[in-house]
């Protein structure tokens, strides 16, 4: 189930797990050209959930020269852009947008904060020293909380260790942000380790839900990209360039495909049963394509059916050459 979480740092109530969280990234291409490569550049963003495999892809934003601009454009400036059309599409819509370390700065923060977005972000001790460096002083101080839990049916160990309100770095100590890490220890002595920023309230009860979200924005490179690259989409074939904006155009086409798809995929029966019947999502473009090629369908659920319960050999039907 699709829920929602609108806690802030200082009031909020257990979280339950956030499951309805935007996670961006941003995608690029290179196309081949004659005289120099053509890098494509675009900021995505999904709706994910820690328990669902399907992804709801939201409009990506090209990050591209804008009109009237002399400067290259940049992942920063594509975010700003596009979590302003986002808020005023969706203006009471509750999220939490997950994000990796180059996310965190405290100008994006604050587009977050402007935006009503709450945020988990990773970071990374080689990347911001300055905010491990105080939570390790706060640790040896005997100030941070710690967390453990065993899972008794792998034995695999979830140790946490989180505190509030730690400068995030030392050009911007007034912002402050509640810092999450996380440590999972397996049986054979693999250990691997994660940290993130967020403005969500972290205690005892509340430390697990945000794990899992953090650790979800791997969804949009397995289930997003990857999914659009390798599974019969061809995200990184060029269609065509054109003079100005006909590439943007066409991958604009290719995420509402995507988008029409993930709904099947997440909410009709018919859908998933030829799914499984195909076992790849390579077969079943390829069974729809021959089927579309070949036959006539007033639906789509038509077609699908025709898909699940096979199609009776019959003699062809000859059209008439006179």
């Amino acid at each position: 189930m699709w829920t929602t979480v609108t806690s802030s740092r200082s009031t909020a109530p257990p979280i339950s797990p956030p499951a309805k969280s935007i996670a961006t990234r941003v995608w690029r291409n290179t196309i081949a050209a004659v005289a120099s490569p053509i890098r494509i550049k675009v900021l995505g963003a999904s709706l994910v959930h820690p328990d669902l495999k399907e992804v709801i892809p939201l409009a990506p934003e090209p990050i591209i020269q804008q009109d009237g601009h002399t400067k290259n454009d940049c992942e920063r400036n594509a975010t700003r852009r596009w979590l302003k059309p986002f808020r005023h599409d969706h203006p009471r819509v509750p999220v939490i947008i997950i994000e990796d370390a180059l996310s965190a700065n405290a100008p994006h923060l604050k587009d977050l904060q402007d935006a009503n977005a709450h945020y988990i972000i990773g970071v990374k001790p080689g990347d911001h020293a300055f905010l491990f460096a105080h939570l390790q002083a706060e640790d040896e101080a005997g100030r941070t909380s710690h967390l453990t839990e065993v899972d008794p049916h792998t034995g695999v160990l979830h140790h946490y260790r989180f505190y509030a309100d730690v400068p995030l770095n030392e050009s911007n100590a007034d912002t402050l942000v509640n810092v999450l890490e996380y440590w999972e220890i397996h049986p054979d002595g693999r250990v691997q380790h994660f940290s993130w920023i967020t403005d969500l309230l972290l205690r005892e009860d509340t430390v697990s839900a945000v794990m899992r979200g953090g650790r979800s924005r791997w969804k949009i490179e397995n289930e997003t990209f990857n999914t659009l690259k390798n599974q019969g989409y061809h995200l990184e074939h060029n269609f065509g360039h054109g003079q100005q904006h006909l590439s943007v155009v066409l991958m604009l086409l290719m995420m509402l495909a995507f988008l029409v798809d993930q709904v099947q995929q997440l909410c009709c029966p018919l859908f998933q049963a030829a799914w499984e019947k195909y076992r790849s999502k390579r077969a079943l473009w390829e069974a729809i394509r021959n089927a579309f090629a070949m036959l006539r369908f007033a639906s789509m659920v038509e077609l699908l059916s025709a898909l699940v319960r096979g199609i009776a050999r019959q003699p062809p039907v000859l059209q008439d050459s006179t």
